[in-house]
């Protein structure tokens, strides 16, 4: 089985670096400015008028600065598309929404969404094309809605699969203590992560290499194979951590006090991201009963990625924010040149349309390869056995 992680990393690696140089490539200049609840939009000086007014016709709303990943994603969007507002929505929809609306009113051609609630926006794509403005939805899928224009994302579901394909590949013989834990309801990547690592993980639960621990719901589903809409949902319901660490502390916290002692001791914990994780096996070592722990996440943020190198979190999914910034930056580009964006290449359909979109590449991260991975990143490098940002 290790041979196969081994060949699952060295694959996406390969494939990520082939894709990365495919389309939308971005610049090194740099701009712009964020608020929290307004448009601020500064040029840097080494930003020439010309290049940040190419841009200044785009408005990105991005969920939260809570989560670490998007303010590491934000510089990303100021590199490449100089001149671009950013907005954040502060984890509330109603902020979202009076953002587009702001970018609407100040000709914004184009808007780029990260959604906080993948239902709830397409009130305001609708109004945003009803203004003849395009949408990008990032990262998350905005649904039910015809009004979305593309959709720039990674493979979710393989993000999933590869989670769990890690816990698989270090369990060891059968009865293995399986906690599951998910994103948002509100978030379609949500279901298609977990999806995903259901994929994996159910044959082994089937099996008897696993036993859920923490979800009634999973377990009486053990011996289906794939689960329907409302079946996840079921179960995210259960084990939903909103994306939010304190949300999954108490979770666990709680999971933890139900569980008896033989249902501790070597743990898999299947943690959707890198914050969550963090506070779930934070909360798992405080446990004088559990011994050993196996837990996943994805982003690559700093903190996760030193705690990889400190054994306290056992992998992440690097998902590269300059590869869906390039993305968005050759739609742009395309919409602006009544072109046909180069990286578009499948399609996923948000329960209206089959939106155009993109597949980047992933990275799996683990102790026996973090670093490499962090010093060739250019966004980290260990620096004393610490993970420190490259400035």
């Amino acid at each position: 089985m290790k041979t196969f992680r081994l060949w699952l990393v060295v694959a996406l690696m390969v494939f990520a670096t082939f894709a990365f140089a495919g389309c939308g490539n971005s610049t090194s200049s740099s701009s712009t400015g964020s608020s929290n609840t307004s448009s601020s939009n500064t040029s840097s000086s080494n930003t020439s008028s010309n290049a940040a007014g190419k841009y200044s016709n785009v408005g990105i709303v991005l969920p939260t600065k809570a989560e670490s990943r998007w303010p590491m994603a934000q510089k990303q969007f100021e590199q490449a598309l100089p001149g671009a507002t950013i907005l954040y929505s502060n984890g509330d929809t109603a902020t979202e929404k009076t953002n587009v609306e702001s970018l609407i009113s100040k000709g914004a051609k184009t808007i780029v969404i990260c959604p906080q609630d993948a239902t709830a926006a397409a009130a305001e794509v609708n109004e945003a094309h009803d203004k003849g403005v395009k949408v990008i939805s990032y990262d998350r899928l905005i649904m039910n809605t015809p009004n979305v224009d593309y959709y720039v994302t990674f493979d979710s579901v393989a993000v999933g699969a590869a989670q769990a394909q890690y816990l698989v590949d270090n369990a060891k013989g059968t009865g293995n203590h399986l906690y599951l834990y998910a994103g948002a309801p509100s978030d379609n990547n949500a279901f298609l992560f977990f999806q995903g690592a259901w994929s994996v993980l159910q044959p082994k639960i089937a099996d008897g290499t696993f036993v859920i621990e923490n979800s009634s719901i999973a377990d009486s589903l053990k011996n289906t194979a794939t689960l329907n809409h409302s079946q996840l949902a079921q179960i995210i319901g259960q084990i939903t951590t909103n994306w939010d660490p304190a949300t999954a502390k108490t979770l666990a916290q709680a999971n933890l006090a139900k569980a008896k002692a033989d249902q501790k001791g070597v743990v898999y914990v299947l943690a959707p991201n890198d914050d969550t994780s963090r506070a779930i096996t934070d909360t798992f070592r405080a446990d004088k009963d559990v011994t050993q722990i196996y837990s996943t996440g994805q982003d690559f943020t700093q903190a996760s990625l030193q705690y990889i190198l400190d054994g306290k979190q056992s992998m992440t999914v690097w998902k590269s924010d300059a590869k869906l910034v390039a993305d968005v930056k050759d739609i742009v580009d395309s919409i602006n040149n009544n072109e046909k964006p180069s990286c578009i290449v499948t399609t996923y359909n948000n329960g209206s349309k089959d939106v155009p979109a993109t597949k980047a590449p992933l990275t799996i991260v683990t102790k026996d390869n973090a670093e490499s991975i962090i010093n060739s990143s250019g966004l980290y490098k260990i620096d004393n056995g610490k993970v420190v940002p490259i400035q």
